[in-house]
């Protein structure tokens, strides 16, 4: 982990609940606040220690009260709330949707060390990790090569990502209220109707918010299997959308529209809405694919 990503993230999070008026600082107890944000005792008293440091919270004799408003500067930047081995998979699926990557790249260790601003050693633990997918393979004195995948692997694996996705949705809407997941769904909904409404100059984002909400559900049924597949199954599915540039950003605007259907069925709770929903984008999802990858070929 970086130094403090989990204090940093936790801080950000109170944060967050004290200015949409969630939480009232001096009423909420430590272990309520650890509760509601998933985060150890320490990490809390780290928290609030912080927010008195500030002057956002200040202590007096009847117990802690609200301080000073909160600014924008107060929140610590995002690449310090994640952990190093999310921000190298983040930066590296980044490089290979943005970079025009084709198969036969050789991949520079040191080269994307730099550009990622993190160790080697850190990025040729995420390559040995991604290798045994068979997507790229280590060449003597030469670095990685990305060696690409065909077709029938790609939709083999979406039927894996097809069952996941349907265990781990009906049992996200089985969370308690009070589950740090359901605020993180909040703003992820939040997230979609920002770029909506931002489509025509950032359609291209649509990626990174869709491995967000797809990452998000999964969580809902932690699975170490899940989480690794999930590395090669964001990378196939938005590698292929980019060849195919036809109607990219009706595509993408589409996509946006099954995620808040899906979202709004996740906070119904209503089991048969929330398969109807994912069953929807997984279909027109393997549809975009399948196009994309005759495309490319």
């Amino acid at each position: 982990m970086k130094p403090d990503s989990v204090f940093k993230k936790a801080f950000n999070r109170v944060l967050q609940l004290i200015d949409a008026a969630d939480v009232d600082i001096g009423a909420t107890s430590e272990n309520a606040l650890r509760a509601r944000i998933g985060v150890s005792r320490t990490t809390v008293h780290k928290v609030l220690s912080e927010l008195d440091a500030r002057g956002i919270m200040q202590a007096s004799g009847n117990g802690p009260r609200a301080g000073r408003p909160i600014l924008k500067s107060d929140y610590f930047p995002d690449p310090e709330t994640t952990s190093k081995r999310q921000h190298v998979e983040e930066q590296f699926m980044e490089w290979m949707l943005r970079g025009d990557t084709q198969p036969g790249t050789l991949i520079n260790e040191l080269q994307l060390a730099r550009q990622f601003g993190v160790a080697t050693n850190g990025i040729r633990e995420f390559l040995i990790r991604f290798s045994r997918f068979g997507l790229i393979e280590k060449k003597q004195n030469s670095g990685w090569l990305f060696k690409g995948f065909t077709e029938a692997f790609a939709l083999e694996l979406f039927e894996i990502r097809v069952m996941f996705e349907l265990r781990s949705a009906v049992l996200f809407a089985e969370l308690p209220d009070d589950s740090p997941l359901w605020r993180e769904l909040a703003e992820l909904k939040t997230a979609h109707q920002q770029l909506l409404r931002e489509i025509g100059g950032r359609f291209h984002d649509f990626s990174r918010l869709d491995n967000r909400l797809h990452r998000l559900i999964n969580r809902a049924a932690p699975n170490r299997f899940i989480d690794d597949f999930y590395d090669v199954i964001t990378l196939i599915f938005h590698y292929h959308y980019q060849w195919n540039k036809k109607d990219e950003l009706q595509r993408n605007e589409a996509a946006i529209g099954e995620h808040l259907a899906y979202i709004d069925a996740l906070f119904s709770g209503d089991t048969h809405e929330i398969e109807r929903t994912c069953l929807r984008h997984m279909t027109s999802a393997r549809t975009t694919l399948v196009r994309s990858l005759q495309v490319a070929a």
